[in-house]
């Protein structure tokens, strides 16, 4: 969509924060690139301070730039971008085949986020809890049955912020035969849930993933390093197997500001029947 001042007649606040806002968008002001201050805007819009004030703020809650206590505010500078594409299903369900040697050196750390399992600040948390409802209705299990609760959390050591957050659920029945699958401290398992699962005799067919997107709490945002205005986007991945079974369920969320959620379909080709009838 081409830069376009919103519509009727604005207060001066929105007037101001249009005009900056096209600037930004049709490159005028790259990232980085200071903007004026409360009182270049009020003599050059012919208003007060808190006029100024208020077209900063909105830019801000718009994600459009930065600015804190004492700082002057400037053009966002975008994070660096983490694409999460459904083609990686796959390859994980192919490196759970894979030597232990292998599957070690590659994870989400690596594939995800282009840094080593050593370069964050990893932990796993693991607990047994009663499904529920919502988990026993997707599970087709008893709300009473007990499953396994996986908490993985990865910190930026330089920054303290939040790299990446999931929570994992998977009915205890199904894993119970193999002890190392219930030890936390077995993380990061080499070849991921895949090759967990595969332990237990369970190969995965079908992954569905359902993204949906909500505003970040200020501890989410403080967590995270969101600026204003910036989403989380939710993503609830579940893992089915050749009896139609649920056998995973995988919650994670992603800053919308840094992430590229890519979902790859392999369409089937038609009959060559199809074909010569359709010239």
């Amino acid at each position: 969509m081409d830069p376009r001042p919103t519509a009727v007649q604005a207060p001066i606040h929105l007037q101001i924060a249009d005009d900056i806002r096209m600037r930004i968008e049709r490159g005028e002001l790259a990232p980085g690139d200071s903007l004026p201050t409360l009182a270049e805007l009020s003599q050059q819009w012919s208003c007060s301070t808190n006029s100024a004030r208020g077209a900063i703020n909105l830019l801000k809650a718009q994600g459009l730039i930065t600015a804190g206590r004492g700082k002057a505010p400037i053009v966002r500078i975008p994070p660096g971008r983490v694409v999460r594409s459904s083609e990686r299903h796959q390859a994980e369900k192919d490196l759970a085949l894979r030597p232990e040697a292998e599957r070690a050196n590659v994870g989400e750390a690596e594939t995800n986020l282009s840094m080593s399992i050593d370069q964050q600040r990893f932990s796993a948390h693991y607990d047994t809890i009663p499904a529920g409802d919502e988990l026993a209705e997707l599970f087709a299990i008893s709300p009473t049955d007990i499953v396994l609760r996986r908490r993985f959390e990865a910190i930026n050591p330089a920054t303290a912020l939040m790299l990446s957050w999931s929570v994992s659920y998977m009915p205890l029945r199904l894993i119970a035969d193999n002890p190392a699958l219930l030890d936390q401290n077995n993380e990061p398992w080499p070849g991921g849930t895949q090759h967990q699962l595969l332990t237990v005799g369970i190969e995965v067919m079908c992954i569905v993933d359902q993204v949906t997107a909500r505003m970040p709490t200020t501890v989410e945002a403080q967590m995270w390093g969101l600026p204003d205005g910036v989403p989380l986007l939710f993503c609830r991945r579940i893992s089915i197997d050749a009896n139609n079974r649920t056998v995973e369920i995988s919650d994670a969320d992603y800053p919308a500001d840094r992430t590229e959620l890519r979902f790859v379909t392999p369409l089937k080709p038609w009959p060559k029947r199809a074909k010569a009838q359709s010239r």
